[in-house]
């Protein structure tokens, strides 16, 4: 194991352990080497990695903390990486969306309050009959996201808002050229939001499938057949 490798696997374990709890400053750079048996130098590069990936905090003239260490923040490092998806691997972000957005419907059914319901709803109505694709997309993100969080699982949400990028040049490639395929997204739409609505967790799960394994067949078949 490289020694860099090294000094970031025994930070990693001082935190797993509770010897580093999010909000702590770590100890002097001196110190700490000392404590775990690395050169300054390695020390130091570990540091660097993991403030690049948001797990340590580096605040010039004050010291180096762990960060809040909340799902939201880790995962910006994942969030860099997608963004460097290819078009060709699009579908690969629609079969995880397929297999993480029903059981955030789901739990949302069992979860949202009512409040929250009602506002989810809202987004739906403000929705004009005669809104573009942008704003029809954006709605979709919209309504999307508001059902990700109302999972109540932060993580999840934050995995699933992560793979909304990727897959918004698949949806307004679809609205634009199938036919029907704004109406059915707004009744996929109505159907998943009266399952969470009367509070029905399998019915929910089941139209949320429904309603991405739909964009993940059609472009399934529009990249086959990209002219067709």
């Amino acid at each position: 194991m490289a020694v860099t490798d090294e000094a970031i696997e025994k930070i990693k374990a001082m935190i797993v352990a509770g010897d580093l709890r999010p909000g702590d400053r770590l100890p002097r750079e001196a110190d700490l080497a000392e404590r775990l048996g690395l050169s300054r130098n390695s020390l130091r590069e570990a540091v660097k990695a993991l403030s690049l990936i948001r797990v340590l905090d580096v605040r010039q003239g004050d010291g180096t903390y762990v960060t809040s260490l909340a799902p939201q923040m880790l995962l910006d490092a994942l969030n860099f990486i997608v963004d460097f998806h290819r078009d060709d691997t699009v579908l690969e972000f629609f079969e995880v969306r397929r297999i993480l957005e029903p059981a955030a419907t789901a739990l949302a059914a069992q979860r949202m309050s009512d409040d929250d319901v009602r506002e989810l709803g809202k987004v739906l109505a403000d929705l004009s009959d005669d809104a573009g694709i942008d704003e029809l997309v954006a709605n979709d993100l919209e309504f999307h996201h508001r059902i990700a969080a109302g999972s109540g699982n932060t993580l999840l949400c934050s995995l699933i808002d992560s793979l909304s990028g990727p897959t918004t040049r698949a949806r307004i490639w679809r609205g634009l050229t199938q036919a029907g395929a704004v109406e059915k997204t707004r009744e996929q739409h109505a159907a998943i939001l009266g399952a969470i609505a009367t509070r029905q967790p399998e019915l929910a799960r089941s139209w949320a499938t429904v309603h991405v394994a739909g964009v993940e067949d059609w472009l399934r078949v529009a990249l086959q057949d990209p002219v067709g």
